[in-house]
């Protein structure tokens, strides 16, 4: 869906029923009152209902048998401007991605940077390595081509892990300047091979919704675009870009152009028998007009790393080959290696709070999906079954936030449930914090870029809701159609009178017959943060 990506799998989650408190039917009649048709669950502190103009759009037909909550809140008092339904549990979608990054900030702080090692095993005699030359995966979820000259890590609005276009830049920038690094030592060959150590956590499970692959190493974020370009003419061959490079990924592609407007039909099949050496048959079509990217997801990162990794060595004068398949190596072994003095390389990555502007902006799937298991990698209580989301709870509890309000089981948002009183309440903490102004500003910006750029352009609020979106939805195959669970905006805005307001909003169970809900659904969700950025004083 365009400018709406799904953060997760196609699935039905299991949805809370919402009651109404038998002591507060009174309440319940006056509300309903001014919202027909939507159930309201009033909570024991006093707010004011959604403004009329916010009802009306909960009103309309096609959310009809939608159930909605949000909340407003004054950072400043911690007291709710409106709210509805505010302690009920929604589905969230990638607001999930506000309590990740967060909590990762938190927890290595905002100047974080991730170091990744390059280590010889063995002494250089006369340019050469008597031994190998070993990556150590860090963790650092942009080594790639994102890095800007200003500091800055790039994004484009649609990510291409979710088939957008790849950015213009040589995914493998960081693997070059680390083998120019080992040229630059006078290493002109290695007697062993190019090995990588992903044993900081797990790698091989596949996030929930892109379905890229887990790892402590995320070289190009674990994929190889495939940039599909039709040719001039209905009938003309399209043409293939693979990026990067690589022997890892032969394409061979038979795709032909055809009329705008038609549907694309591309058909991927790999065709392999040797697992270093794959081999991917592009077939189909593909209309005139923009380019497309159905990016292939590499199995294992570390392997994949391995390969590529003594191809740049190579093309930098550095003869080198990657681990042969048949080789098994023991990382407790290995890590005696890791001296300074046997360092060779470095990258050091960009602070910690460059890479919330990347996650939040794209709703980047994999850096969230990553981030419980690297917190707990990187924690120092190594008590047995702990997980970064102990890490979590412990920063809510510590923080007094209500955790009966909220449920995680992943980074991304593919299972999770949130209150919109947890969710202000988790924005209002984060907001004390001193990069707060830079996690506001890390997040999609109402009609202008990222998730939220094709939400509710020229409103008035647009330029000035800065929140993350969230989607969670499946097939209906009864009616024939997309079936939206958790459809959600969290973020901040500031008021023309200066006034700051963190908000959470989620509409769940959303059944229009339209071509995308998803979609309607997210104009609707910007409608209504332009409506209280405009309204509220």
């Amino acid at each position: 869906m365009v400018g709406v990506p799904l953060a997760f799998p196609l699935t039905s989650p299991f949805m809370p029923r919402l009651r109404v408190p038998v002591g507060h039917r009174i309440l319940r009649r006056a509300l309903a009152l001014v919202l027909p048709g939507i159930a309201v669950v009033p909570t024991l502190s006093a707010q004011s209902a959604p403004p009329k103009r916010i009802a009306e759009v909960m009103a309309r037909p096609e959310f009809a048998h939608a159930v909605w909550g949000m909340e407003f809140l004054d950072l400043a008092t911690g007291k709710p401007i409106f709210a509805l339904n505010r302690q009920q549990l929604f589905v969230p979608g990638s607001t999930t991605k506000v309590v990740t990054m967060a909590t990762a900030l938190e927890t290595l702080g905002p100047d974080h940077r991730f170091r990744t090692r390059l280590y010889r095993t063995g002494p250089v005699v006369r340019g050469v390595v008597q031994g190998d030359l070993v990556l150590v995966a860090s963790g650092d979820p942009n080594l790639s081509g994102r890095a800007r000259g200003d500091g800055r890590y790039a994004f484009i609005d649609q990510d291409h892990s979710y088939s957008g276009q790849p950015l213009p830049d040589d995914p493998l920038t960081v693997l070059r300047a680390m083998a120019r690094q080992v040229a630059g030592r006078g290493i002109r060959g290695v007697t062993g091979q190019v090995i990588v150590d992903a044993s900081l956590f797990a790698e091989g499970e596949r996030e929930l919704g892109t379905r890229v692959t887990l790892s402590p190493l995320v070289i190009n974020d674990n994929v190889i675009d495939l940039v599909v370009t039709p040719g001039a003419t209905a009938g003309a061959a399209a043409t293939v870009t693979v990026s990067p490079a690589t022997s890892y990924l032969t394409v061979q592609s038979t795709v032909t152009t055809t009329d705008s407007g038609s549907a694309p039909a591309l058909r991927m099949v790999e065709d392999s028998t040797n697992r270093d050496h794959r081999t991917l048959v592009i077939t189909g079509s593909v209309p005139r007009g923009p380019l497309s990217n159905p990016r292939w997801v590499v199995p294992m990162p570390s392997r994949f790393g391995e390969i590529v990794l003594a191809e740049v060595l190579t093309a930098a004068g550095v003869p080198a080959i990657p681990r042969l398949a048949s080789r098994r190596v023991d990382p407790a072994t290995m890590r005696r290696a890791y001296a300074d003095s046997l360092l060779v390389a470095e990258h050091l990555s960009l602070p910690l709070i460059e890479e919330a502007r990347v996650l939040l902006k794209t709703s980047q799937n994999l850096h969230a999906s990553n981030f419980p298991l690297l917190l707990a990698a990187l924690d120092s209580n190594q008590a047995p079954g702990r997980t970064g989301f102990d890490i979590a709870r412990e920063l809510m509890a510590r923080n007094g936030l209500d955790l009966e309000g909220a449920v995680q089981g992943d980074g991304a948002g593919g299972n999770a449930y949130f209150a919109p009183a947890f969710m202000t309440r988790f924005l209002a903490m984060v907001w004390q914090r001193p990069y707060a102004k830079a996690f506001k500003a890390a997040m999609p910006t109402l009609g202008i870029d990222g998730t939220l750029a094709a939400i509710q352009k020229g409103s008035p609020g647009a330029g000035k809701v800065f929140a993350k979106t969230g989607t969670y939805g499946s097939y209906d195959p009864l009616n024939r159609r997309q079936l939206v669970h958790g459809k959600g905006l969290a973020g901040y805005f500031t008021t023309a009178s200066g006034r700051e307001v963190a908000f959470a909003l989620y509409v769940n169970n959303v059944a229009a017959k339209v071509p995308d809900p998803a979609l309607l659904a997210g104009q609707a969700l910007g409608e209504i943060a332009s409506i209280a950025w405009e309204t509220i004083r």
